[in-house]
């Protein structure tokens, strides 16, 4: 790897100024700008093609791979990194403060909508990241020095300009990188650069640095991280600091759902205590009053929904910082220093207990949540069944009533044979009263031998119609 470093480092010079201009250009010229231009000779000898029809993001998604590259570093180094917890809605405040600061040195600004800005400033370079809920500044200076955090890239940079600064400060760290050329810290040495126990050291990248940290806030404000360069390349530095700088902020970042877990667990416990409450009451056998469990219940239930959409994104968002910094630890490749504790060891037993915290109160919210939800299907149930019978008790009282409906419909249907028999009777008296002279026949004797005859023949057309207008019903139904 060493007898390869002169070769890396004349490529790499070359590659570093093609990302400065292609951060600056690819705003200004659009995607094409990023592809580097072939040499005169082999222009000469390209046989042109035809013109393709390009997808509006082909460009785009192949760029998205080369969005944020490491940097290039060459110990000695010290680097300065802020980051500052954001939103979607101060991005042309961003966009504005970090245009300032380029104006200030007589840096071309980036457009407006980049997510990723690298220049060298002349006294520093920076490195401006934009990500889903945080932006990072990280500052970087090369050159010898005699204390390593005595001093920082941050201290040349406008002290005005980082009183500008949008937004509050969730992770700073500073990075010194001594050079393979430097002797290894000592054991006082490292008592004098950190505060306390513990100091968290390892092997990283392989057996190629050593880095150390205590993973606390000093006076200046800072966390502090000194890394001893043993045989890294300077691609390989630049993803090692990047990796040791991703898991500071996302730690920090993680770290906001800690609190607001916390306060959640009251709220939880008094959600969890109610639900008990109503489920005993479903339980007993006598109770009746469905519409004050139904309000209870209701009232629980818009509680853990205003509690679960207040935290939920924070309670994921650890989830997934968390699983982020496994990651990049993972990435470190430690080996063990004799007397000190890993990274990994120091996350796992300091941080892993208050992701733990997190999750299980996302889990227990959401048991909750489903809890109530089947205590709301016992009581529904309970509900449909008390319809049920009440319906049921509906149709015995109406079953009931059609059949005393239909007797009297019987009972109607008699008395109104002998009613029209009666009627017609009457009328046929008037007509044989009339012909008594000619037919000398006793009209009494003639409306009683007619009475039989008319009566049946009224009762069945009674009972024709009542079939005929059965067969309509029928017929109207099917």
């Amino acid at each position: 790897m060493i007898g390869y470093a002169p070769a890396m480092t004349r490529h790499s010079k070359s590659q570093r100024k093609l990302r400065s201009v292609g951060a600056l250009d690819t705003a200004a010229d659009g995607p094409e700008a990023l592809i580097p231009k072939a040499p005169k000779a082999l222009e000469d000898r390209t046989v042109e093609s035809p013109k393709l029809r390009n997808h509006p993001l082909r460009y785009l998604l192949n760029n998205e791979l080369h969005a944020r590259p490491f940097t290039a570093l060459q110990p000695p180094e010290r680097i300065s990194h802020l980051a500052l917890p954001c939103d979607e809605l101060s991005a042309a405040e961003d966009h504005a403060v970090l245009v300032k600061l380029c104006e200030r040195y007589g840096v071309a600004p980036p457009q407006a909508g980049l997510n990723h800005f690298s220049h060298d400033f002349g006294v520093f370079r920076l490195k401006w990241e934009r990500h889903t809920e945080f932006i990072t500044y990280t500052f970087f200076r090369r050159g010898s020095f005699d204390e390593p955090f005595d001093g920082s890239a941050l201290a040349h940079v406008a002290a005005d300009w980082l009183g500008q600064l949008p937004g509050q400060v969730i992770a700073a760290v500073h990075i010194a990188i001594l050079s393979s050329a430097s002797p290894a810290p000592t054991a006082e040495d490292l008592a004098g650069h950190f505060v306390g126990e513990p100091i968290i050291g390892s092997i990283v990248s392989g057996g190629a640095a050593v880095a150390f940290t205590d993973c606390r806030i000093h006076a200046d404000g800072f966390s502090r991280i000194l890394i001893h360069d043993r045989h890294l390349g300077e691609h390989q530095a630049g993803r090692l600091v990047q990796r040791l700088l991703e898991i500071e902020t996302y730690r920090m970042m993680a770290l906001l759902a800690l609190p607001v877990a916390r306060e959640m667990q009251s709220e939880i416990a008094r959600c969890e205590r109610e639900l008990a409450e109503a489920t005993a009451t479903i339980a007993k056998s006598d109770a009746t009053d469905e519409r004050t469990l139904l309000d209870q219940l209701l009232q629980l239930g818009a509680s853990l929904e205003q509690a679960s959409a207040a935290t939920s994104y924070r309670l994921r968002a650890a989830q997934a910082y968390h699983a982020l910094i496994e990651k990049r630890i993972e990435e470190l490749r430690e080996e063990r220093l004799p007397g000190l504790q890993t990274i990994a060891e120091f996350m796992e037993r300091r941080l892993l207990p208050a992701m733990r915290t997190c999750t299980s109160t996302f889990e227990r919210l959401e048991s909750v949540s489903e809890r109530l939800a089947r205590a709301s299907n016992l009581l529904r149930t309970r509900v449909d069944i008390a319809v049920q019978e009440q319906n049921r008790l509906v149709l015995r009282s109406m079953n009931r009533r059609a059949r005393l409906q239909l007797v009297l419909n019987e009972m109607v249907e008699g008395l109104s044979v002998f009613a029209i028999t009666y009627y017609t009777l009457g009328v046929l008296a008037y007509p044989v009263k009339a012909l008594q002279p000619i037919l000398g026949l006793d009209p009494g004797l003639m409306i009683g031998a007619a009475s039989p005859v008319v009566f049946v023949l009224v009762w069945l057309g009674l009972h024709r119609l009542r079939a005929m207008l059965f067969r309509q019903n029928v017929a109207e139904k099917v």
